[in-house]
Order: structure tokens, then sequence, then C-alpha cells
């Protein structure tokens, strides 16, 4: 029987990717690598105070997932990391060492902070209440939604499923 090693993790990068052949590289097989820092916060508290505590985790993202996050894997960023625990293990001048880091199955853009100190991330939509605001001849539902249901104001009484 298989034991199971997954973990999920959200938190914000450490530093930039590409900058240096450590952190973005293609290997010999050509296959792309990227490897990131993450800072996790977590809360937890102490008597009658909230602590904040950091944890700092390395992360190993592989081929095309890796080229093609590349340019959006900035500091502060912040990502979910879908993946599992390795343990890589060397001897260093008759020493034993060891390191654990996780490698992604897959990754997610969640947002984080652009050039200018804004959050970036994902579409905030605008809400602008029917007839203000919004003076242009263009409606926000389509010329055919009465033939999706009749009445665009709700749901149609008769869902065809």
């Amino acid at each position: 029987m298989t034991d199971i090693n997954h973990v999920i993790l959200v938190g914000r990068l450490t530093r930039d990717v590409g900058s240096d052949e450590k952190s973005f590289a293609y290997l010999p097989s050509g296959q792309a690598r990227a490897n990131v820092g993450i800072a996790v916060n977590r809360s937890r508290k102490n008597g009658d105070q909230w602590v904040d505590e950091v944890s700092y985790f390395d992360v190993t993202i592989w081929g095309k997932q890796a080229e093609n996050l590349k340019p959006y894997l900035l500091k502060g960023k912040q990502i979910a990391i879908d993946g599992y625990l390795r343990q890589d293990r060397w001897v260093k001048d008759g020493q034993n060492f060891s390191k654990v880091t996780v490698t992604a199955n897959n990754v997610q853009l969640l947002g984080g902070k652009s050039e200018n100190g804004q959050p970036t991330g994902g579409y905030t939509p605008k809400f602008e209440p029917k007839g203000q605001g919004n003076t242009s001849s263009a409606s926000a539902e389509p010329d055919n939604a009465a033939s999706y249901g009749g009445d665009t104001t709700g749901f149609p009484e008769d869902i065809p499923f």
C-alpha cells in the first residue's frame, strides 16, 4: 500500500524567478525548472494575543508550467501550490545532509502587488446598479437574453434540465 504525500500551500513569493541560473534553468534534456521560495503566514493564539508565524518553503516547478509562469513569478505575488514533499539527501566531506522541498504538480496565481503597490491578481468586477453611472448605449445584458428564459430580471420558471 502506498502512503500519502500531498501538500497544499498558499503563500507569497520571496524572490523574483529568472534573475539567476539557480531560480530558472533548462536541464540538458530541455526540460525547464523553476525554483521558487514562498513565505506562508500562520496566526496562532498565545494567551490573549494573536501571534503571526512565518514559514519558508522551497518549491520546484517543472516543465511547461515553469516556462509559462516564469514572467509572472515576482516577489510578493501570492500563489497556491498543490504538490508533494521530496527529500534530497547527499554526503559532503563525509557528513550527511538532507533538505525537504515541495515539488509542484499545479500552481495557481492568486494575487500580489504590482510595481506601484496596488493589489493585482484576479478579475474584480465593478458593480454599477442598472441605469446609474453607465450612460453608454451598450447594455450589460446580451440582446438575446430573453431567448434564454424570457424574463431577464430573474430565473426562468421552467429550467430545461
